[in-house]
């Protein structure tokens, strides 16, 4: 039977862009500011999100050898699909933790996983106990120049033990909850009222004072923007993550950072007298709402799609810096949020940190299913050790409590554009509500647990 729940939410990726223009003479196109590709995120010791670009990804071919090199014999080839027995795990890294050995590397990085597409739950029945597996496709690892944990294959994030960490504390065995998972950068009210103010003396200026003036002038009236996270905490990769794919995505919509594949940006399409003088763009991220198939008996689902689509919404900033939902859709916002999610699969693959992101929201509905059809209770698992931040510690990064503003400033029609903004929702339970889910009508998603059932008399991973 299958549970029909009452939340109406998942995982949402919120990108507030505020946009503002304001009629100059003569004005002429100039170059963007800070274009780079970026390869990264870095947190200073105050807290500050900052850009990084890296020239060299670090993927060499000896590299690549090198890390093979490291690995135990059963974890230097690629696999279609590993199994990782989560109670099993836990027990291994419960007793490296114990006699104060250094988690094994392996352990880390879940053997290798780079995607979670399926979870088992198998009941504990008599004598034998209960089990939940995840499994998906698997491949050797390395560390790139960046800092990521890559496949050293294709280079896709390779699944971390902290990140599952973080999605279970989420989502723990016990009453289900619609609980909220995600982060924003917001400027502040005041900061908005600022820059408005700033937008209207700019209005009367020469532009050939230069771009460097205006942004300049731009970025200290908005002043440092707000990083929050809610639902996991600040100091987690998960977090991180989520807060880079926020903050990069952004930079590629106002043309700060280069997309990694071809498509269309909202700087690109934007035309100065098609957008309001105190416009605001918001654009967010939404799961593939079908992106759970279940078996019939609900021990067992598959998570399916892409994952990811952007969508977008309008806002308009009053002079005192509130901001109110807007009456007229922008057509350029549109198309950039369609592009985005076309091309979703391809954007991942080039740039790690939206594999990444996909990554988060899979583990945050995996671990919502777990407790929401009581899978931690069928299996007789209560994920103490990775529940427990003193037995494994996941709050090891600087929280990130702010953001530098990111602006750039274009000429087009003797007006300037001047895009600034960002933030990530999560609400994962969505994705099981009855009219989203797929079911297992073919019994394909029931005969992978069956056959990934016979778990080995030793170890926690299998292939």
């Amino acid at each position: 039977m299958h549970t029909t729940l009452n939340s109406s939410r998942i995982c949402r990726v919120i990108m507030a862009v505020a946009t503002a223009f304001a009629p100059m003479a003569n004005g002429t196109a100039f170059a963007q500011v800070g274009a780079a590709q970026a390869a990264g995120v870095l947190v200073d010791a105050n807290g500050v999100l900052r850009t990084k670009a890296v020239a060299d990804p670090g993927l060499s071919q000896e590299r690549r050898k090198a890390a093979v090199a490291t690995l135990p014999g059963d974890l230097q080839k690629r696999v279609p699909l590993r199994k990782v027995a989560l109670s099993r795990l836990e027990a291994a890294l419960a007793t490296h933790a114990a006699d104060g050995r250094g988690i094994p590397d392996s352990i880390e990085k879940l053997a290798g996983l780079t995607r979670v597409h399926y979870v088992f739950v198998y009941p504990a029945e008599g004598d034998t106990p209960g089990e939940i597996v995840i499994a998906g496709p698997a491949e050797p690892w390395m560390t790139d120049a960046a800092g990521r944990v890559v496949g050293v294959e294709t280079g896709s994030p390779t699944v971390l033990l902290e990140d599952l960490a973080t999605a279970i504390r989420a989502f723990a065995p016990g009453q289900p909850q619609d609980r909220l998972v995600g982060c924003s950068i917001d400027p502040t009210k005041e900061g908005l009222a600022a820059m408005q103010d700033f937008l209207r003396k700019t209005g009367r200026l020469n532009p050939q004072g230069g771009a460097d003036q205006i942004v300049a002038g731009m970025k200290e009236a908005l002043g440092p923007q707000t990083v929050s996270v809610q639902g996991v905490p600040a100091a987690t990769h998960f977090a991180q993550v989520m807060v880079e794919a926020d903050y990069r995505m952004k930079l590629i919509g106002i043309g700060l950072e280069q997309p990694p594949v071809k498509m269309p940006t909202w700087i690109d399409l934007a035309s100065a007298g098609a957008v309001a003088a105190n416009a605001l763009q918001r654009w967010y991220f939404v799961p593939d709402y079908e992106c759970v198939k279940i078996a019939e008996d609900d021990l067992a689902i598959e998570l399916v799609g892409q994952g990811v689509k952007l969508c977008g919404a309008d806002e308009v900033v009053r002079a005192d810096g509130t901001r109110l939902s807007a009456t007229r859709a922008d057509k350029p916002s549109k198309t950039f949020t369609e592009a985005f999610t076309r091309d979703y699969t391809k954007i991942a693959a080039k740039s790690p940190v939206y594999a990444q992101l996909r990554t988060m929201i899979d583990l945050v509905v995996a671990a919502a299913y777990l407790q929401e059809h009581d899978g931690y209770g069928k299996a007789a698992w209560a994920a103490e050790t990775l529940r427990d931040e003193k037995a494994y510690p996941i709050e090891r990064l600087t929280p990130p409590a702010q953001a530098e503003t990111a602006i750039h400033a274009v000429w087009r029609n003797n007006r300037l554009l001047t895009p600034i903004g960002g933030g990530v929702t999560a609400h994962p339970r969505m994705a099981l509500e009855a009219p989203n889910l797929i079911m297992d009508e073919k019994g394909e998603v029931a005969a992978a647990r069956t056959a990934a059932k016979d778990l080995p008399a030793e170890g926690w991973y299998w292939d």
